[in-house]
């Protein structure tokens, strides 16, 4: 794909959608940590769903530990693999308290050092809390890179860097919220919406879905 094919693609996803964000809600650096580690192998519907109940009751890292495991666990049961995330989230808020002010670290080597904090986990708080241009690659956005040919890669890192490297610096902070979304709204894994997608004239997947057979 050729750089004019990508400053397009781009540009009809910011017409469309001038502001992006994620889907997940929260008030502080905190509650996006904490609800970003939830949503590994979970929907941010069923998540929000969770810290809906939590939050109001403990958002911050002491409020955390005062809940215990036992009552950590009680309000995320709703969410997959709640017992290893409750554990990862009380460690994590001992961390954070003993080494970081209670607040949420600002950089990648600093959050990567969280337990349950992985590249992806911290370059969603990079981007979304603290407003770095990076680029958080998960099912969505491989998938989407691969199969449009804006960057495709054979893992999520080789991803990662091509985005990086290709994606024009004006549209870069927002380029994770636009390839999640389209990923998970239109450019879907088994019946890409191809006829209602805004970019399938600049995509080059050969296999697009027709009227007939899209859902």
């Amino acid at each position: 794909m050729n750089p004019s094919k990508r400053r397009e693609i781009f540009t009809r996803f910011r017409a469309a959608n001038p502001h992006p964000t994620t889907e997940l809600e929260y008030s502080t650096p905190f509650e996006l940590l904490v609800a970003v580690v939830l949503s590994a192998q979970a929907t941010d519907k069923s998540v929000n769903l969770a810290t809906r109940k939590l939050f109001p009751q403990a958002n911050t890292p002491e409020k955390i530990l005062a809940l215990g495991e036992a009552g950590l666990r009680d309000a995320i049961k709703s969410i997959g693999l709640f017992k290893t995330k409750a554990k990862n989230i009380l460690a994590t808020c001992k961390l954070l308290i003993q080494h970081h002010g209670s607040q949420v670290p600002q950089t990648r080597d600093q959050l990567e050092k969280l337990p349950g904090v992985g590249r992806k986990t911290a370059n969603v708080i990079l981007n979304t809390a603290f407003g770095e241009p990076t680029i958080a690659v998960d099912t969505h956005i491989f998938r989407v890179a691969n199969r449009t040919g804006i960057a495709p890669g054979k893992n999520v890192l080789e991803v990662e860097l091509k985005l990086l490297k290709f994606i024009p610096q004006e549209f870069r902070h927002d380029a994770h919220h636009w390839l999640i979304l389209h990923g998970r709204y239109v450019c879907k894994a088994r019946k890409p919406e191809c006829p209602v997608c805004i970019i399938n004239d600049l995509c080059e997947f050969k296999q697009k879905t027709l009227k007939n057979n899209s859902i």
